[in-house]
């Protein structure tokens, strides 16, 4: 099975919770079975690439709450 792509590079502005805001990019893939997330700075310098659970059902609001989450786990640590 190749890949595809689900939703193109798309900049999103993300508040954490502290207030800040950071600009990043992401698209999401499908290679083989698996559904990834990948997501760059602004500058498009990698930030984290993100294994999507199996069955879980996506739109671009749930993929935002995804960055919120590595942002605060992966750039805040």
């Amino acid at each position: 099975m190749s890949g595809a792509t689900i939703q193109s590079w798309t900049n999103a502005h993300v508040w954490l919770e502290t207030g800040e805001a950071v600009d990043v990019k992401y698209q999401v893939y499908r290679s083989g079975k698996k559904h990834f997330l990948e997501m760059c700075d602004a500058g498009g310098e990698p930030i984290h690439t993100l294994e999507l659970p199996h069955g879980v059902k996506l739109d671009k609001s749930s993929y935002e709450v995804f960055l919120r989450y590595i942002l605060l786990d992966v750039v805040a640590a």
